[in-house]
């Protein structure tokens, strides 16, 4: 999963935050019966968004989370991530190192 900046601004609801799924080599995930929430945290590590995402293709690890207007409401700088729950009950969390950088600016109006 690429973790270049996510920008947006304040009160939009698209585009959708998407990505692949990789793991710590690279391999894409295969997440075929997982389930797969959204994090996001603020500067004050307050969590913004504890949401469900959607998976887009399951054997291509591909998922996206569509924002809620609640979601954006407010700029500043954040921290996401993707939390995969298996069919075994076991956890992974994408990416496996840092976080998605999300910048949400002011808007105009």
């Amino acid at each position: 999963m690429a973790t270049d900046t996510f920008n947006m601004k304040r009160n939009d609801t698209s585009p959708a935050l998407a990505g692949t799924l990789k793991d710590a080599d690279g391999d894409v995930k295969d997440i075929t019966s997982a389930t797969v929430r959204f994090h996001m945290l603020n500067d004050d590590d307050e969590t913004v968004v504890d949401e469900a995402a959607t998976i887009v293709n399951a054997t291509g690890g591909r998922v996206k989370y569509t924002w809620q207007a609640a979601d954006t409401a407010t700029a500043g700088g954040f921290r996401g991530e993707f939390e995969v729950t298996y069919a075994d009950a076991t956890i992974e969390t994408f990416p496996n190192t840092g976080y998605i950088p999300i910048r949400i600016y002011e808007d105009l109006l």
